[in-house]
């Protein structure tokens, strides 16, 4: 998989996730720590994104 296919399907599935978190915030039912674990893996996926981007920059140096 390419650097740019690899980064587009981690987009995807933070776009995902901000999807499901709206979802969630909508339905006050919704599990505060259900909540907060979406959270938590939507900023591991932009934590994830940037360092690619970074290195990616980087490399192009």
């Amino acid at each position: 998989m390419s650097l740019q296919s690899h980064l587009a399907e981690l987009q995807k599935k933070h776009q995902a996730l901000e999807e499901q978190i709206n979802d969630c915030l909508v339905h006050p039912a919704t599990d505060d720590l259900t909540l907060v674990e979406l959270k938590r893996k939507k900023l591991q996926l932009k934590d994830e994104i940037e360092r690619l981007r970074h290195n990616e920059s980087a490399s192009v140096h």
